[in-house]
């Protein structure tokens, strides 16, 4: 059944009225929703707010390296630390390597340009980070829905936003109600704020109706695929922080790692990949494995033969990063509603750091949010949100970094030389702009074009396959269900992305989710395993075809991370 058939027959949905909707539960829509309430607090009046998390918890799908800035928590919660915040971890060194296949060659720390600089931040768990965030707000009197993904935008006769809808739940795998079946709500509101992270399923949709990136280059992503490792305390180094350039990519391909040492003998690590890579033989997660048996990185892994204790991978996942920056960045408003955070792209890739920029661009648009509330105004543009945006150290930030990733389509080393150049000796004040003219699926050339990657096999102790990766993301799917991977076209698959690029989706996710098998006739087919899915959205992304299409799960479903 469609769902105009469902609300035809079961309908109409019941409604809920906010002032505020804020869909996505990860640090820019908390922060939004915390924002709005203090300012409510601080002037005397009433602002209602909702939050729509589609994890089973806030934080259970978040994922990052991290290392934090604590730039706009400082603004948020100026005494963050009193109040239990978990920023144990401060940074205590860093090291930026250059990696061939054996040798790694550091560069002097007094080299580092600001970017790359992270005395001050603090290496933390973003899960922890986003249920502490969580706990603030409810105790402000935010209402937070965990389990319950924003399926549907709503419109006013108008074209203005006036809410979402959530997916209706106990939908069986032909697409009819089950016995458990239960209708989507509405959720209404003055002004719905969009936070769901990158590459978004409603805002992605609102982006094209609205036509926000009109004007903008093309938004790049990366995927970023992260395990959490606990170690031996004599491999141990609190607080250091090592980020790797070059092996194993080729100087084509844009990608690099991190290595972070959190509290109580753990580290965190992890490769990005950028996803305008041209290889159709080209695997992230095989590429990830392959970088940890690097001499200089599998040191923190191994040590059995000096008598150290085994260690232990604890955690593993997969996420896209909205990469592209200043000149890729959307319109964030239009009648009704705003982007905010990795949603709308504001990342800051030189730094390799989103989370402060996400929960001040929340407070930005919280801000401008309850300045139209309070004057009585409902579903028109929230254009104070651009122009705080615009004044504010997050556009000066992302100003300075704009051609940083650009560079990297001259290759890995012309990239290298032209970013140390415009960061470390310009300060980032470039008098020109780089951009791009092409999508990240575009790049990708047919398989007879490109060179056959062979990757070694897992050893199980310190390289992986797939599988038992995803078992310990802890996902978790309602098994009768219609399958949130959906394609415009079930022969493209074969006919088109198998015939020309060699089936790169079985490469480019990172979680085993689609596998090219035989039928009975011995025919080529795809295979969806949907229950693997980590929600990590690359395959929405780099598709070469752009067949898949991504769209939210039953409610709750999806990986459910600890300690990421």
């Amino acid at each position: 059944m469609t769902n105009e058939e469902i609300l035809s027959q079961f309908g109409p949905r019941e409604a809920m009225e906010y002032d505020v909707v804020v869909v996505g539960g990860g640090p820019a829509g908390l922060s939004t929703a915390i924002r709005l309430k203090q300012l409510a607090a601080e002037k005397g009046t009433d602002v209602s707010v909702v939050v729509l998390e589609k994890g089973s918890e806030p934080g259970a799908h978040i994922l990052s390296g991290a290392v934090l800035d604590p730039i706009s928590l400082n603004e948020l919660f100026p005494n963050w630390k009193a109040m239990g915040a978990p920023l144990n971890q401060p940074v205590t060194d860093e090291a930026m390597m250059f990696l061939s296949e054996t040798k790694a060659y550091r560069t002097p720390n007094f080299m580092l340009p600001k970017c790359s600089q992270n005395h001050g931040n603090y290496i933390i768990s973003l899960g922890a980070l986003t249920r502490w965030l969580a706990t603030q707000a409810e105790s402000l009197g935010v209402e937070i829905f965990p389990g319950f993904p924003a399926a549907e935008v709503l419109y006013n006769e108008n074209g203005s936003v006036k809410g979402v809808a959530t997916g209706n739940m106990g939908i069986n795998k032909e697409g009819e109600p089950g016995e458990a079946f239960q209708i989507g709500m509405e959720l209404l509101a003055k002004y719905t704020i969009f936070a769901e992270g990158s590459r978004g399923h409603l805002g992605r949709q609102l982006i094209e109706k609205y036509k926000l990136d009109e004007g903008c280059d093309p938004q790049s992503y990366g995927i970023g695929i992260k395990e959490l490792w606990e170690v031996d305390p004599a491999r141990h180094e609190p607080g250091l922080v090592v980020h790797t350039a070059g092996w194993p990519m080729d100087n084509s391909t844009y990608g690099g790692s991190f290595l972070y040492h959190m509290e109580d003998n753990k580290i965190a690590l992890g490769f990005i990949t950028g996803l305008n890579y041209s290889n159709a033989y080209l695997s992230p997660f095989e590429e990830f494995q392959r970088w940890k048996t690097h001499p200089n990185i599998r040191y923190y892994l191994e040590g059995e033969d000096k008598g150290l204790k085994p260690a232990k991978r604890l955690a593993y996942g997969a996420r896209a990063i909205t990469a592209g920056g200043l000149m890729s960045l959307p319109k964030t408003v239009f009648p009704g509603g705003a982007l905010i955070g990795c949603e709308a792209g504001f990342l800051n890739v030189s730094r390799i750091k989103g989370t402060h920029t996400a929960i001040k661009t929340g407070m930005l648009a919280a801000e401008a949010a309850y300045d139209a509330v309070t004057a009585g105004r409902a579903h028109d543009e929230l254009s104070a949100y651009p122009e705080a945006f615009e004044a504010s150290w997050v556009y000066t930030e992302l100003n300075k970094s704009r051609n940083f990733k650009a560079w990297f389509k001259y290759g890995l080393r012309i990239g290298t030389v032209m970013n140390g150049f415009e960061q470390f000796g310009l300060g980032g004040n470039m008098p020109w702009t780089i951009h791009r003219d092409k999508p990240d699926y575009a790049y990708l050339k047919p398989a007879a074009e490109c060179e056959p990657i062979e990757y070694p096999k897992p050893d199980g102790k310190l390289t992986f396959d797939r599988l038992s990766s995803v078992f310990i993301s802890n996902v978790n799917h309602e098994e009768n269900q219609p399958a949130h991977l959906t394609l415009r076209d079930a022969s493209v698959p074969v006919s088109i992305n198998l015939a020309k690029y060699a089936g790169p989706e079985a490469r480019y996710c990172p979680a085993g989710v689609y596998e090219f098998i035989k039928d009975a006739d011995n025919n080529d087919q795809l295979q969806i395993n949907a229950a693997n899915c980590v929600h990590c959205k690359t395959c929405d992304i780099k598709d070469p075809t752009q067949n898949i299409v991504w769209v939210t799960p039953e409610g709750g479903g999806g990986p459910n991370y600890a300690g990421m």
